[in-house]
This record gives C-alpha cells, sequence and structure tokens, in this order.
C-alpha cells in the first residue's frame, strides 16, 4: 500500500481503553497481512466484528478449465460477455493459475443486497465503462472511467454504479499487489523518476459508520466457493482507524510515460507488482525521437511469462483488427511481436493515442470455458503474409 493513513476518531495507543459517549467500550480490530509481519491497519467499531449469526450455506465458483496447458496465441473479445444485473454473477473468470484469475464483469446494478468479502484474494479492478462509488468498511471511494481499484483481501464492501452501463477488468491475486519496489526508496516513498507519485493515489475520502444490529448477509470468498454468512451488526461500523492496509485508487490517465530515442523495454510501463506477477499501463505517450527509430515494439520471446494485454481505447499501432474489450493472450514458449504491416506504419509516426492495460505472470495460464467462448480461435495465424 502506498502510505500512512488515518481516518475518524482512534485511540492516543493501540490497545488501550476507547470508550463511547455512554462509557461503553469500542472494539478494536488488527486487520493485518502476512501474519504479523506485513501492512496492517488498526481499526475501532461499535460492535464485535466476530458476531456470526448464521452460516447459510456454500456454493462453488471454482472455474471450469477448457486449457490446462497450451502453446497458443488468442484473441478473447472482452465485451461478449454478457451484462448481468447481479454484481457477483457477473464476475467471469476467463485466465487463471494457482497465483491469479483475471475476469471480466459487466454488472448493471449496484451490489447493495449483500456485502462482500474477498478472503483468498488482493483485488485489482479497472473501470473501462462506468462510474461511481466503491464503498468498505475502511471507508468509500469515488471512480470513474480509467480507476484502477485496490482493494486488499478482507476489506468487505459494496459498489455503487451511476448508471446500468459498466465494464470492469478484474485481476484477483493470492500475492500481495504493491506498487513497483523499484520505484521506491528504503522508506518506501515513491521516487522522483517513478511514472507516478503519492499526490496520484487516491485514499478513501468519506468514512460511513453504521450503529446497527440485525441480520447482514456478507458473501465472503473462500479458495473457490462463496460463503454466505449473516453477522448480527452492519459491517460498516468503524469509527476511525489508521495504518497502511486499506483500499486505493488510481487513474491510469495519471501514468506519466517514460519515452526515449529508441523503444523503451515494457517495465518502464509498470505500475503495480506482486511476486507472481506484473500489471503494466499503456498510456498516450510520444514516441521515440531518435531520427531511425523504429517505434513499433520489437519481436521478442515470452519463455518466463504469458503476456496477457486489455485493449481499453485508441489507436493500437502494433496490432491489427483490434477493438475496445479485446484480450491478446501471448503464452510463455513463443515469440511474438508487431502484425504484419505495422513496423512500416509506425516508422516516421510521433505519438500514439493507446490505452491498455498488460499482465505478465510468472506461470502459465489456463483458460477457462468462459474465455475460450469468447476466443477468435484464428489469432495465432495472424501473423501470416497474405
Amino acid at each position: 500500500m502506498p502510505f500512512y493513513h488515518k481516518m475518524g476518531s482512534i485511540p492516543h495507543k493501540r490497545h488501550t481503553v476507547f470508550r463511547k459517549p455512554d462509557g461503553s467500550l469500542y472494539y478494536e480490530q488488527l486487520f493485518g497481512t502476512i501474519g504479523f509481519d506485513g501492512m496492517y491497519t488498526n481499526s475501532y467499531h461499535e460492535d464485535r466484528p466476530t458476531m456470526v449469526k448464521e452460516i447459510q450455506g456454500s456454493y462453488s465458483v471454482k472455474p471450469e478449465i477448457a486449457l490446462e496447458n497450451h502453446l497458443k496465441s488468442y484473441r478473447l473479445k472482452g465485451f461478449q460477455v454478457p451484462p448481468q444485473p447481479d454484481y457477483l454473477d457477473s464476475r467471469t473468470c476467463i485466465l487463471m493459475n494457482s497465483d491469479v484469475q483475471i475476469l471480466l464483469a459487466a454488472p448493471q446494478e449496484s451490489l447493495r443486497d449483500y456485502f462482500y468479502k474477498n478472503a483468498d484474494s488482493d483485488e485489482l479492478l479497472f473501470v473501462h465503462q462506468g462510474s461511481g462509488v466503491l464503498r468498505t468498511h475502511l471507508g468509500n471511494l469515488k471512480f470513474s472511467y480509467g480507476d484502477y481499484l485496490l482493494i486488499p483481501r478482507g476489506v468487505i464492501y459494496q459498489i455503487d454504479f451511476d448508471t446500468a452501463v459498466n465494464r470492469l477488468f478484474i485481476v484477483e491475486s493470492r500475492r500481495p499487489i504493491y506498487t513497483p519496489k523499484r520505484y521506491r526508496n528504503w522508506f518506501g516513498q515513491l521516487l522522483e523518476h517513478s511514472p507516478f507519485c503519492e499526490r496520484d493515489l487516491r485514499r478513501p475520502e468519506e468514512l460511513e459508520t453504521h450503529d446497527e444490529k440485525g441480520e447482514f448477509l456478507i458473501k465472503i470468498k473462500k479458495q473457490d466457493e462463496i460463503f454466505n454468512m449473516v453477522y448480527a451488526s452492519h459491517p460498516f461500523d468503524v469509527v476511525g482507524y489508521d495504518g497502511y492496509n486499506y483500499p486505493y485508487a488510481f487513474s491510469i490517465h495519471d501514468f506519466e510515460p517514460i519515452t526515449g530515442r529508441i523503444h523503451q523495454p515494457p517495465p518502464v510501463h509498470q505500475t503495480f507488482e506482486t511476486d507472481a506477477f506484473v500489471v503494466c499501463s499503456f498510456v498516450p505517450r510520444k514516441y521515440d525521437y531518435h531520427p531511425d527509430s523504429i517505434p513499433a515494439p520489437y519481436n521478442h520471446s515470452n519463455i518466463d511469462s504469458d503476456e496477457v494485454l486489455y485493449y481499453v481505447d485508441g489507436d493500437f499501432m502494433s496490432r491489427n483488427d483490434i477493438e475496445k474489450g479485446h484480450i491478446s493472450l501471448h503464452p510463455a514458449g513463443i515469440p511474438h511481436g508487431p502484425h504484419p504491416g505495422a513496423v512500416e506504419r509506425s516508422i516516421g509516426q510521433t505519438e500514439t493515442e493507446e490505452l491498455a492495460v498488460m499482465v505478465d505472470t510468472f506461470k502459465p495460464l489456463k483458460v477457462t470455458k468462459a474465455g475460450l467462448a469468447i476466443a477468435d480461435d484464428t489469432y495465432h495465424k495472424s501473423w501470416l503474409d497474405h
């Protein structure tokens, strides 16, 4: 997470008496990661956050795998995933391995009938279409087109959408998601050459506190099952918290591209990282300015990682026949590069307006049945000269 943050009312010291106006105690909760070794937040609640009233059962959301092991490049047509009213029902896993699941979602309605918590994974939601408010037990965040919403595992949340037209590209990570360490100093501060800084990271701006008893349904994802748990108090009952573990937002439009005289490698676009994959942002930028530069990316072999590129907007110079919402999958073990004619088209060009999100995984990705259903089965032949 980015840096220390404090909201609401908290006592002077941790683990000390903190009383309500009526003299009773607020309830402290340590909200931490990696045991007691990772980032954490101390939150203070109106009611005990442990009051489970009923467990109503569970159901599986385990993705069905279509291709376990393959060496084929695919283009997936993301906007073919149909809109659905319910937020969780709309989440469709298209690619996965043991570290990450990549999902698409087109929810039409706000999430208000229940609360949701992912107990396994950090969630990175990229907003392709839509706007609204992410409501969490650690505060609320407004979002709009182009925002990344980073929701740490264990955060309880709901989402309010402004309209019925919403498209999300979602990365669920079993590993904690951080800003790139090569852009941070030993204190954790983002360095001068980083393509973004702390000013660009939007922290929760409103703490929504409810002191209510009753029946509150929380759907909790754990090991690819959704558990329906009813709590006796409102999940949003935090009066204050401080720490490093909280949701935040970052707009892709605030990413400042790094350019050079010749073509720069993909790591200059890096935005987030884990020890299992990285996320990069390709944004509008000036092209290389060496007089003989070739702005199109060079052919390169994916020996150690699968590359997933989600096309958001603009002109995708290195690809032919690519539209908004398309996703290319280039698996490890084979080379890939610009489509025929792309190199020649790029020479002499001065800038690009492309907008895309890339996920490079260090383990091979499996294609789910839902992913294969929206796949172009001929994409791997699109580098042939005709």
